[in-house]
């Protein structure tokens, strides 16, 4: 990952990436391409994406590679009381937190948004979930693949006469981290104002 620092439009913003697979990190990595300084922060086994090739450059996979460019990086067992004080250090330094557990993961481990917005009350949460937190699918886990299925959009693909049809991209997974960089967006900006972090709550069934 290039750690080289480019100023941009996000110069001097500090962002922790805590996200895996692609929703969240896609957020972080268009915030690192305009200039934010991003530590992504990865389980000691690393994330998921590094094994999903080929391609691979140096045993790491090009679906990684793209994901995570332009950030620094760090492994933590945030499951581990060591690991949660270590991030909960790095979220006092940091603009925005940009996660993507399952719904009460963090909190579980006492380190979720409501548990911190106090302590931290200029801290931008961006979560991204499958459903939300509530209603009836709130707290399920999701897919993109599932998703497209559920919101019809495969209905609209495919050939005339045949089955439904999966999009090749993974638009659902793509479109949710572009949201999340919208919303990360627009709550620096009122922080301008109110000096006041916020949720950004993005689903991917939005």
């Amino acid at each position: 990952m290039n750690t080289n620092q480019r100023a941009g439009a996000l110069q001097g913003i500090r962002v922790l990436d805590l996200s895996r697979i692609l929703g969240g990190p896609l957020c972080g990595q268009i915030l690192g391409d305009h200039g934010a300084d991003v530590l992504k922060v990865e389980p000691p086994q690393g994330d998921d994406t590094r094994a999903w090739g080929p391609p691979f450059q140096d045993g790491v996979s090009s679906y990684y590679r793209g994901l995570n460019r332009n950030k620094r990086l760090q492994f933590l067992d945030l499951s581990q009381p060591e690991g949660q004080q270590a991030v909960l250090a790095l979220m006092e330094q940091a603009d925005v937190v940009v996660e993507n557990f399952k719904i009460g993961t963090m909190e579980k481990w006492g380190i979720g948004w409501e548990q911190l917005r106090e302590r931290f009350p200029r801290l931008i949460w961006c979560r991204v979930s499958g459903f939300g937190a509530d209603g009836p699918l709130g707290a399920w886990p999701g897919y993109d693949a599932a998703i497209q299925a559920m919101t019809g959009l495969m209905s609209v693909n495919g050939e005339a006469g045949g089955d439904p049809l999966r999009v090749g991209l993974p638009v659902v997974d793509m479109v949710t981290g572009m949201n999340g960089v919208i919303g990360v967006l627009l709550a620096l900006q009122e922080r301008q104002r109110s000096g006041l972090g916020q949720l950004v709550d993005v689903s991917l069934y939005d």
